[in-house]
């Protein structure tokens, strides 16, 4: 049997008469790769949201790791394993790299308030976010204030953050969103470098990088699911081509 790192069962947000998720039952395996799309207002953030504590909902319950987390704060389902990145830089831009990274391990290990004192002596910490950011190839731009990085750079830096929290699973939420052409291959190595026992969800609007990464993508509509499947059966679901392709020109976008 398949264990869950995620699952949502009649999961379901509405504001008024409008439904942001509607009886949507999902399931991530362990260590899986998997893509969330859809169109415009199609429900993919507000999923999220959902999904890591930002929105109430109005019906269902989360599962993460067989743990209902439903009710639980946020902090508290980072501490159960929830990590995340969002469609903008979340970032302390004005501290290096390393400090970005060490003050994300020391809130894990609950010593975040602090971290400030224990930055130029706290070795083990230390050693954790130089591996880290290395093991993104920031290891030369690791003493680096994030705001002189370049975006995709930055982007970089966040995923790592979310790392460092050690996450079973990890939501990413547009990671190349901003990210300029030249610079969106690095985004897509840092994705086929995450650790193999983590389960990813991608929200991703460059649609190269959904087919590369995904081995499973769920594709929403109107807040509810559309069809699941693998990126050639999505390629080829002629409900999704209509959704896209079809007379309104919807786009691949999230």
């Amino acid at each position: 049997m398949t264990t869950l790192a995620l699952e949502t069962v009649g999961l379901s947000k509405h504001f008024g008469m409008l439904r942001v998720a509607d009886d949507v039952n999902f399931q991530l395996p362990e260590g899986a790769r998997h893509a969330l799309i859809g169109p415009n207002g199609a429900g993919k953030t507000s999923f999220i949201n959902l999904v890591t504590g930002e929105l109430t909902p109005s019906a269902g319950r989360i599962l993460l790791a067989g743990q209902d987390i439903t009710a639980a704060p946020i902090h508290r389902r980072v501490r159960a394993g929830l990590g995340r990145t969002f469609q903008t830089n979340s970032l302390f831009n004005g501290l290096s790299v390393i400090e970005n990274v060490a003050l994300s391990i020391s809130e894990r290990e609950r010593t975040a308030w602090s971290m400030i004192r224990l930055a130029g002596r706290e070795r083990a910490i230390l050693d954790e976010a130089y591996a880290l950011t290395a093991g993104f190839g920031l290891a030369d731009l690791a003493s680096c204030v994030v705001s002189t990085l370049s975006y995709g750079h930055q982007r970089l830096v966040e995923i790592a953050v979310a790392l460092a929290c050690q996450p079973l699973v990890l939501l990413l939420d547009e990671p190349a969103a901003g990210v300029p052409a030249g610079e969106a291959s690095i985004i897509l190595d840092a994705l086929e470098r995450l650790p193999a026992n983590i389960a990813v969800l991608l929200i991703e609007h460059d649609m190269d990088i959904v087919y590369r990464f995904a081995r499973q993508i769920t594709v929403l509509d109107r807040g509810r699911i559309l069809v699941e499947g693998t990126p050639d059966e999505i390629a080829a679901n002629e409900d999704v081509r209509r959704i896209y392709f079809g007379e309104t020109e919807a786009q691949w976008d999230v």
